[in-house]
């Protein structure tokens, strides 16, 4: 059984599953055979263009295993009699650290700070503080339970909203009476058709005055001419691991908003994803071959 993964350190890990023949294929022009042979797929984490038009000449492909739980940029290409599975679980730590790190950050006005240092500045001031404010979390699946964990011991009240309402849980339509109370609205919701757009201008000129936007899911579920218009007259602040345009071009008017803080799309970035990710390559291939039923199965809309 042919099986193709990204790079040594994931083929070294597999090679002792029985009957696996493992090749590193990170994703270029050169390949480590014939694509038609491969059964069980996993693209690198930062896929290439390659990485997905490949897909149209793996005819007996059987398995796509994704690093990533998002699945948008793979979807179309999937081979017909191909299982899509995602990587739900691998970023949940590294994502959740990142977004509680954001919130701390803005709330105790970090950036500034780093930036008077540089200029050898004491800029004494006030900060904000996340003891005591409300945070919604906009997508509760599998990471903003994370985040949610990790947000409870700094004294903050959490509300969970998710596309499948339940205990505990409100649905997506309860967003307009709820953001006016949110100190803090962390995006971290699937990137689908229903969310591209998601935060827009009415969402948005709903959160409160001073409020927080952190977006760790995708660029395009924030309107960028809704939050930079929102930031510029310094409403809203925003702390941003993904951008619409991504990667953000030098000179767009996002860079230079007062009170938004950006990474380059870092927040599942770390060691810890990279052990989790090839752990659940293992686990999925060796249910493969012992015929099993696989995990993160992607059916449906998402």
């Amino acid at each position: 059984m042919k099986v193709w993964v990204p790079d040594k350190e994931m083929a070294e890990a597999l090679a002792d599953v029985a009957g696996a023949e493992v090749g590193v294929y990170p994703g270029g022009d050169d390949l480590p055979g014939d694509p038609a042979e491969v059964e069980f797929y996993v693209p690198p984490f930062v896929p290439t263009p390659q990485s997905r038009t490949i897909l149209a000449r793996m005819r007996g492909l059987k398995v796509l295993q994704l690093q990533i739980a998002g699945v948008d940029a793979f979807r179309p290409h999937v081979p017909p009699g191909a299982v899509l599975c995602n990587g739900r679980g691998v970023h949940d730590a590294s994502t959740a650290e990142w977004t509680v790190g954001a919130i701390l950050a803005a709330q105790h006005d970090f950036p500034r700070f780093a930036a008077a240092q540089r200029e050898g500045r004491w800029d004494w001031h006030m900060t904000d503080a996340l003891a005591d404010r409300t945070v919604l979390i906009v997508g509760y699946g599998s990471v903003g339970a994370a985040i949610e964990r990790r947000l409870l011991p700094f004294e903050t009240e959490v509300v969970r909203v998710a596309r499948t309402p339940r205990e505990g849980v409100h649905p997506v339509g309860a967003l307009p009476e709820l953001l006016p109370r949110a100190d803090v609205v962390v995006l971290i919701v699937p990137f689908t058709a229903e969310t591209t757009g998601l935060a827009d201008a009415e969402f948005l000129a709903r959160m409160k005055d001073g409020a927080l936007l952190v977006n760790a899911a995708r660029g395009p579920v924030v309107d960028t001419d809704a939050l930079v218009a929102e930031a510029s007259r310094g409403r809203l602040r925003a702390v941003l691991d993904v951008t619409d345009p991504e990667p953000l071009p030098a000179g767009h008017p996002l860079w230079s908003a007062p009170g938004v803080f950006i990474t380059p799309h870092v927040g599942g970035s770390t060691p810890a994803s990279r052990r989790r990710a090839v752990a659940l390559v293992r686990r999925q291939l060796e249910r493969y071959v012992r015929d099993e039923p696989l995990h993160n199965v992607i059916t449906g809309s998402y």
